[in-house]
């Protein structure tokens, strides 16, 4: 690329930017000025969790990392600016951050080294299987007890950013229906909510299986029947647990309106 056609980028306004890497996500010279536009968010940020037992730059390392991350996840063509899909992102990366400091200080050597080896067979079973394997199948790998697995598991679970507005399709009556109908939201609120950091600090409160469920049904779009397949458990205890969830996500929700 000519010195030319990288100043006529720079001239240009971030929503013209995003349109660019929008339809071709390696045009690195785009992705680039995006991320130095936006590298503020990450700064004001961190400077929140300052004083907090970790350096300053390792926060803004993470939370500029998070913003890269989000850059290339965010759609402009679903209408909402990129600072309300950011900064709950960079925000629950910094979270995560100081989640696993603590982690490493309070968790047993046993379960952190555990951890670790799960987390690796995960990594190998899932390109050998073509799916995410189930909790008795890393047992088996790892020759340990699949008790073993699930108290690791939830030890050391973790996060993902939902949308609100993401629909789960599946054959049950309410196929149709996103996250935010079943709190009950108008479509209005869901810019409030992503703002506020609600789904991040809800994630927050669930266990390995129950984020597994969350993120399999309303990030990843799957039906109860494939995730259960996946985790080795029944529909029917997938279809429990999500009911469950939802009337624990209500319950929070409830509290910030």
């Amino acid at each position: 690329m000519d010195l030319i056609t990288e100043k006529k980028y720079e001239e240009m306004d971030v929503k013209e930017l995003f349109k660019i890497f929008s339809d071709d996500k390696t045009n690195a010279a785009v992705r680039n000025i995006l991320i130095e536009k936006h590298l503020y968010l990450a700064k004001i940020l961190s400077r929140k969790y300052m004083n907090k037992g970790v350096d300053y730059e390792d926060l803004y390392q993470v939370a500029s990392l998070a913003l890269i991350y989000a850059i290339d996840r965010y759609d402009i063509s679903k209408g909402f600016e990129f600072s309300s899909f950011a900064t709950p992102t960079i925000v629950g990366e910094i979270k995560k951050y100081f989640r696993d400091k603590v982690w490493t200080l309070r968790v047993p050597r046993r379960i952190q080294e555990l951890s670790k080896k799960i987390s690796n067979a995960k990594v190998y079973l899932e390109q050998e299987l073509r799916r995410s394997p189930t909790p008795s199948e890393i047992a088996s790998y790892l020759d340990i007890t699949e008790e073993e697995v699930l108290e690791a598991m939830e030890a050391s679970y973790g996060y993902q950013p939902v949308s609100l507005d993401m629909p789960s399709n599946d054959d049950s009556e309410d196929k149709d229906m996103t996250l935010g109908d079943r709190v009950g939201t108008e479509e209005k609120n869901f810019k409030y909510i992503e703002e506020m950091d609600f789904i991040n600090r809800f994630m927050e409160t669930l266990n390995e299986l129950e984020v597994q469920i969350i993120r399999g049904r309303f990030f990843d779009n799957k039906t109860q029947s494939v995730i259960a397949e996946e985790l080795g458990i029944s529909q029917m205890t997938v279809s429990r647990l999500e009911k469950k969830i939802i009337e624990k996500l209500k319950k929070e929700y409830n509290k910030v309106v």
